[in-house]
């Protein structure tokens, strides 16, 4: 069964908002978006982005527009696990099955579904191709996340970068309601 929702976020670190609408199924999604920011500086956003089974990144399309520049990305991950940003190799990602875009609540919700961390015991360790707002450069990111507890219909995940935590709440679909410091699901 297939479930098509839009979503808002209030995005408290760019001093901005994020909406995406996002169709989860079949053990992945699709969803498009487009955020705007005053942090680092005034910007707007426009991606899209597809899942493979599993909810394995295949693609991440992305728009930034900030007053001096626009810049375009094309993320793909291959079904070796190979990545490429607008056709170039980037073999310090290679492996890794999500992409993380900054600023986005949205690209949390991957590895969440793909292990059940909202409804489960449970703690995994990942390496996330992360990408920049507004620069849009792909980096490693060696990212945690550790089941903490249930809600009423979700659960509460702790994320983990290097000596950056926050405990995270998702609904019963896996998708962010509320990432102290970052964002916070609007009604």
């Amino acid at each position: 069964m297939t479930a098509s929702r839009a979503i808002t976020w209030e995005v408290l670190e760019s001093r901005g908002f994020e909406t995406a609408w996002v169709r989860l199924g079949e053990g992945g999604l699709r969803a498009h978006g487009r955020a705007v920011g005053t942090v680092p500086e005034p910007y707007w956003i426009s991606y899209e982005l597809e899942t493979a089974e599993g909810f394995v990144t295949r693609r991440l399309t992305v728009t930034a527009e900030t007053e001096s520049s626009t810049r375009t990305l094309d993320l793909r991950r291959d079904d070796a696990g190979r990545w490429t940003a607008d056709g170039e190799p980037l073999p310090p990602v290679d492996g890794a099955l999500d992409c993380d875009l900054g600023l986005c609540p949205l690209t949390n919700t991957m590895p969440v579904l793909r292990h059940g961390l909202h409804l489960a015991p449970g703690e995994r360790e990942f390496l996330m191709a992360w990408v920049s707002v507004p620069g849009l450069v792909v980096r490693p990111s060696q990212q945690v996340y550790t089941h903490l507890g249930r809600t009423d219909g979700g659960g509460h995940v702790r994320y983990a970068s290097g000596d950056y935590r926050s405990d995270l709440e998702f609904d019963a679909d896996g998708l962010v309601v509320d990432y102290p410091g970052l964002a916070r699901r609007l009604p």
